[in-house]
């Protein structure tokens, strides 16, 4: 099973995979305690930096994202998900942001759970 938990506050007990591009500000490695940080997985710089939160860009930044996640690179890490998938009973995307519904993990977990 594959869910998704913002960083801050979060004591989940699974395979904990950091899946945000910058490593959450005011946090220690200790504290974030992920089993891995998979940074090339998150939205490119410049799609970041273009989306910024922004609630009104959401379905296009949901369309580009999808799009940077098919390059071969991409798919590659996301088989690497999946296989930790059935080898761990839980598996956590932790990401930074504040709006819970509107973040890359939101999406990457839409695609890792349409993956083949």
């Amino acid at each position: 099973m594959i869910s998704i938990e913002r960083v801050y506050g979060s004591e989940s007990k699974g395979f904990r995979i950091l899946v945000d591009r910058v490593w959450p500000r005011g946090l220690t490695k200790e504290s974030v305690n992920a089993n891995m940080w998979l940074k090339d997985v998150a939205p490119s710089d410049r799609l970041r930096e273009w989306f910024g939160h922004d609630e009104s860009k959401w379905e296009k930044f949901r369309e580009k994202y999808k799009n940077e996640l098919k390059t071969k690179q991409q798919v590659e890490r996301l088989r690497e998900i999946k296989d930790l998938e059935g080898k761990n009973k839980n598996i956590i995307l932790l990401f930074g942001a504040k709006d819970e519904k509107h973040n890359q993990a939101v999406v990457l977990k839409e695609v890792l759970d349409s993956f083949r």
